[in-house]
């Protein structure tokens, strides 16, 4: 193979998992079949036929052609309403349903149909993107050239090129070259994206084959022309397919307890259709002459059988009481509170990054507004992710100025000033290297102590990594390209020290060095890389053995300090004292420590651990294993280097944005993986732990845990851990409850480590944990591995019961995310991985406030109210059916014409309540931030409490009553223009009527905010009734609907009657619920209630968080409106949030702001003074 110089990079990264036996595949000629593996042939499709692999083609739907509707109907009717819907449409089909099929089959239709076309229309998007994929074109050697195919075509045991920034369709091994001869032995397919083992035999000669030579699908080429492989997985066994988890289907607790609510419901149509049925027996038991029935008649005698069947047609008659359009209104809703106002709510988005928040799922939203446990990550989620070289040791002797952000926390905390240290005139700084030292920079390190310790030190960052460069060859247009961004610090911090490393080779490493022979000096310095030793997290260290110029054999090793220290020679006791205590100033000031060490190879010694190293690396079974165990045998007796510390900054406003939560009575918990000392500054920095809290910490670093460590006896250590875990969390819960116990007593925090966590989570003392954990503010976990993370996440959701939110950034987080109610990612330098697992997706943690305290808040207000207006609509319109049942004898008799009961959900009173679940807000976003308290109310569940539900099935009750009596005891003696009684029909238009009214106008009573949509909504509905009763009682037809409401509304409308009653019985009915409201906000007043009567005064702070009145837009806001009028966007951004599109002209001017109609010239709009009304031209 040909390539322009350079070296391979691919990203991609997931978790690894297991491992699956071995597979054979050859290259070029035929072996025999074996049950245990499989053969591949290369390059010979023919002969793998009979084989039948799978094929490379893709799919991410939900659904195909064939499974589309019996799957999509399966998930419609795992909703029980819609279940209940069904029954209800086929009793309606039979003799004893009082109302025609149409009644219940009509909106059930309706509901399933627009239910079914939203998930097709979702999966043709993931059809779409699955398309575009398989059919993306790939080279293949075919016929000896190279011939274009689509990727669906890709076959196993076929020889592809892949061009530089190209993706890898399929998981391809690397090849040197294009001659197909050779065998390649390897593992089955498995989902373990980092490891991978095999043998390459060509002329009899076997060459290990590692993770290295695996390119893994939908990675990318970097930094090389072009490579060619061999297919080896296609398809659904790639390991990135096989890794691609289904997301856990996650229902929100409102929409769990919206279930309960529903079966209540029932039970009350249970009960009302088994008085109906009880009484129907007992008025046929009477001799009413009038009913034409006698003893010998078999109604009569036939009494309870004739009640059975009345309950089941009572059940078709009061079915209206549970709504079935409730369900798709909540989905209509959420999906435009997600997609209008989260996505494109401009305080959640990122200048920097371009980046705005994302609501990758619409079923959580009003969960945001219930959070009780925050468990968040911190590099990267809390942090920046951006490190920086910032201080170092070397010898014993600590460099570099400079005062961290967690130093500048822990002398605020203990009320000291910080003296700035002066930074040099000439002091350099670039991404990743903020270090200042005159005593290292521009060669003055040949005038210290230890020069060559310090050259050593210098060369360790520059060669000891897996950086590649990219770019120009020089300090100043390189840039690294590295797995992470400490790496490429290091690497940046060499270069700066004047050890710039500008290429790589599979096998060399090329350093442009500075100053070491004598100042001014450069030359050119290539080190052949020998072996190299990778880092995971067993080893907690990278080694590599290169050989000089000169043909000096050196180990250099970076590693955690415990791993490092342990493996030092025996005389560097003194040095290592001194680097310790600069460690743990290192950590206590918030940086992130490595240690370096070094060792001169002998050249025999080294070529008889080589031998071992080869074996171990060739070996198909325990491969790691093996090559851990030869990595001991080298990897001691170092000479200790030094150390290096990094800092990675705080995010901006993660401290104010965790006191806010913590205000809003949010309790957050840090999950990291680094130290304890590390953590618990960080904490302090954040707002997390103060000098006030009372701390709890139970750390592994004990005497007695030492000791029994230093035995070596497994089983031992096991038993003396648990047991001082155990003695530690009933100690500390002891003292927990008694500080609970006083008025005045402090609130608490927890630290625990994770060898400590990982016997805290044992079964017997899991509730022991739990209750601690909860009676604590503040909890941080110390050197958590994700699985970890994960069980913590799922002890607090199952355990306490609580609604639990994680927030992440990197693969290790995604099990966390995917455990608690709610994941939120972290678009950050980690990777999508933990953005693709979340429900939500955010630039930065300070978003979390907007998140939570605002359109979380709004949320779940809004979806309650409109679910308990759905059932108070619902139950009021039932009930006046319920009363008439007692006027009929029970006799089934409906009360409204079957157009009017279909209709009034879906039509009548459908509107109103959707504006209601979209623009309802009881304070505005910026109060919602400077009162957090008030999320409280959500995390009590205030809004969906039983005695809501009560309150409103009290105001159904009266509503209904009111109606109904009004209209029916005033009607004996109503007469018509002609002098006529009024009829039935006369008298239930006439109800239903006063109903439409009374229910759309009760929207506006229930209202907080009142916009232009909510009048356009309700007098459009009740118009939208008139006009249709206009219609529909004006045509007759041969096959009539009911002859009897022929010219009804035309009868009652010619009265006096008719007016009188609508306006009269519309307020009476209204009456209650306006009295109600007065008193409960006078002596019953809700939180939200208290900041609404503070700021009553103050005409712009309801919408001050929507329109921004200032002189000019800032940087930052003129970047967001350029961003918003991108051709990506769905529709003009307003560039305001919370705000649909569109309507801000009303919302100004409900302000008294001049604002233009064109609702997407904002940077006019946000430029313009408050000021009156402009007067209209006359």
């Amino acid at each position: 193979m040909a390539s322009s110089g350079g070296g391979l990079s691919v990203e991609s990264s997931s978790p690894s998992l297991l491992r699956a036996p071995s597979r054979t595949v050859t290259l070029g000629r035929i072996q025999p079949q074996a049950p245990t593996y499989r053969t591949v042939f290369c390059n010979d499709r023919d002969a793998n036929l009979p084989v039948r692999f799978k094929g490379n083609s893709i799919s991410t739907t939900k659904y195909n052609v064939f499974t589309f509707l019996p799957k999509g109907l399966f998930e419609q009717f795992r909703r029980i309403a819609n279940i209940y819907f069904l029954g209800i449409s086929c009793l309606s089909m039979t003799p004893i349903s009082p109302v025609n099929p149409i009644t219940n089959v009509a909106p059930l239709s309706m509901v399933l149909l627009v239910s079914l076309i939203k998930e097709a229309f979702e999966d043709w998007k993931r059809f779409q993107n699955d398309m575009s994929i398989n059919n993306s074109t790939v080279e293949v050697l075919q016929d000896q050239q190279w011939v274009p195919i689509p990727w669906r075509k890709v076959q196993v045991g076929d020889i592809i090129k892949i061009n530089k920034d190209g993706f890898f369709p399929a998981d391809i091994l690397f090849l040197s070259s294009t001659n197909p001869d050779g065998e390649i032995q390897c593992e089955q397919p498995n989902n373990s994206l980092y490891t991978f083992t095999g043998n390459l035999i060509v002329e009899k000669q076997t060459l290990p084959l590692s993770p290295d030579q695996l390119l893994l699908r939908g990675c990318s080429l970097r930094n090389t022309e072009y490579i060619v492989g061999a297919v080896i997985f296609t398809g659904h066994e790639t390991k990135v397919m096989m890794n691609a988890m289904n997301i856990p289907s996650k229902r929100s607790t409102l929409e769990k307890k919206l279930d309960k609510l529903i079966i209540t419901i029932f039970c009350v149509l249970f009960m009302m259709c088994l008085i109906g049925a009880t009484g129907c027996a007992i008025v046929t038991d009477r001799d009413h002459e009038y009913l034409g029935l006698h003893k010998l008649d078999w109604e009569y005698r036939n009494r309870m059988t004739i009640a059975f069947f009345t309950f089941f047609t009572l059940i078709t008659l009061f079915s209206t009481i549970i709504p079935i359009s409730l369900y798709v209104s909540i989905e209509m809703i959420k999906f435009i509170q997600s997609t209008q106002f989260i996505n494109r709510d401009l305080h959640m988005y990122h200048a920097e990054t371009d980046t705005p928040a994302s609501a990758r799922t619409s079923n959580l939203n009003e969960e945001l507004g219930q959070v009780e446990y925050i468990f968040s990550d911190k590099t990267g989620t809390l942090t920046r992710n951006l490190m920086e070289f910032f201080k170092c040791s070397i010898g014993g002797i600590s460099y570099g100025c400079g005062i961290t952000e967690i130093e500048r926390g822990i002398a605020q905390r203990d009320g000291l000033k910080i003296q700035e240290e002066q930074r040099s005139a000439n002091a350099i700084r670039e991404k990743g290297f903020n270090f200042d030292d005159p005593r290292l920079m521009r060669g003055g390190w040949r005038n210290e102590p230890n020069p060559d310790l310090c050259k050593e030190f210098f060369r360790c960052l520059a060669i000891c990594h897996t950086v590649l460069p990219e770019g120009d060859e020089s300090p100043e247009k390189i840039f690294y390209q590295a797995a992470s961004p400490d790496e490429a610090a290091l690497v940046t911090a060499a270069k700066n020290f004047g050890f710039f490393f500008y290429r790589r080779t599979p096998t060399t490493v090329y350093v442009r060095e500075s100053h070491t022979e004598e100042m001014g000096k450069i030359q050119d310095m290539s080190y052949d890389i020998l072996n190299v030793l990778e880092f995971n997290s067993t080893r907690k260290r990278q080694s590599v053995v290169c050989r000089f110029p000169d043909g000096r054999l050196v180990l250099y090793c970076k590693g955690a300090d415990t791993v490092i220290f342990e493996r030092l020679a025996d005389a560097m006791d003194d040095v290592r004292k001194v680097t310790r205590e600069h460690l743990e100033h290192f950590g206590s000031s918030g940086l992130r420590t490595l240690c370096l060490a070094y060792k001169d190879l002998n050249p025999e010694a080294y070529d008889s651990w080589n031998e071992k190293f080869v074996q171990a690396k060739s070996a198909l079974r325990d491969r790691e294993k093996k090559l851990d165990e030869v990595a001991e045998l080298i990897e001691k007796d170092l000479i200790l280097i030094g150390s290096t510390a990094i800092e990675d900054k705080l995010q901006e406003g993660v401290p104010n944005c965790i006191e806010t939560l913590s205000r809003a009575g949010i309790k957050i918990w840090v999950l990291t993986g680094d130290k304890m000392e590390t953590a618990i500054n960080i904490a302090y920095a954040c707002n997390l732990i103060n000098n006030d809290m009372k701390q709890f910490i139970i750390s592994s670093e004990t005497d007695a845990i030492r000791e029994a460590e230093e035995r070596g006896d497994q089983v031992e250590i096991a038993r003396v851990i648990k047991e001082e875990v155990q003695k530690e969390l009933k100690k500390s819960l002891e003292e927990a409850q008694q500080y609970l116990n006083t008025v005045t007593g402090p609130k608490l925090a927890l630290v625990i480590d994770g060898k400590c966590l990982m016997y805290a989570l044992d079964p017997t003392l899991r509730i022991t944990l739990l209750s601690l954990s909860l009676n604590c503010t503040s909890v941080v976990c110390c050197r958590v591995s994700p699985l970890q993370k994960a069980q913590v996440t799922s002890l607090v959701r199952k355990g306490a019961k609580k609604i639990t939110l994680s927030i992440g950034d990197g693969a290790n987080d995604v099990s966390m995310i995917q455990a608690a109610h709610v994941g939120v990612g972290i678009s950050g330098m980690e990777g999508m991985q933990a953005v693709m697992a979340s429900d939500f997706a955010i630039a930065q943690f300070r978003f979390l406030t907007d998140l939570l305290l605002v359109h979380g808040r709004w949320s779940y207000l809004r979806i309650c109210k409109v679910v308990m207006y759905f059932f108070y609509k619902n139950l009021t319109f039932t009930l006046t059916q319920f009363w008439f049942t007692f006027r009929t004898g029970f006799s089934g008799q409906r009360f409204y014409d079957d157009w009017f009961q279909s209709l009034y959900n879906v039509f009548f009173t459908a509107l109103p309540v959707i504006v209601l679940g979209l623009f309802e807000k009881d304070v505005s976003a910026s109060l919602s931030k400077r009162y957090p308290e008030l999320y409280r109310e959500g995390i009590r569940n205030s809004f969906f409490k039983w005695r809501v539900v009560a309150v409103w099935a009290s105001s159904a009750v009266y509503q209904s009553l009111v109606c109904y009596l009004f209209v029916t005891t005033s009607a004996f003696d109503g007469k018509n223009s002609s002098g006529k009684m009024f009829g039935l029909w006369d008298v239930s238009t006439m109800v239903f009527t006063c109903l439409v009214i009374a229910v759309n106008l009760r929207i506006l009573l229930m209202s907080n905010s009142i916009t232009r949509w909510h009048h356009i909504t309700v007098l459009g509905s009740i118009l939208a009734w008139l006009v249709f009763a206009f219609v529909y009682c004006g045509i007759m037809t041969p096959r009539d609907r009911n002859e009897n409401v022929y010219f009804v509304i035309y009868v009652l409308m010619s009265t006096f009657y008719f007016y009188f009653t609508l306006l009269l019985v519309p307020v009476v009915a209204l009456l209650a619920d306006f009295i109600y409201q007065g008193v409960e906000r006078w002596f019953f007043t809700y939180d939200y209630q208290i900041v609404q009567e503070i700021h009553r005064h103050e005409p712009d702070s309801k919408n001050a968080d929507q329109l921004e009145i200032k002189n000019e837009l800032s940087p930052e806001e003129a970047r967001s409106h350029a961003i918003s009028q991108l051709p990506r966007e769905l529709s003009k951004h307003t560039g305001f949030a919370f705000d649909s599109p569109g309507y801000e002209s009303f919302f100004a001017s409900q302000l008294g702001i001049y604002a233009p109609q064109k609702a997407w010239d904002v940077a006019r709009r946000a430029s313009m003074r408050s000021r009156p009304k402009a007067p209209k031209k006359k």
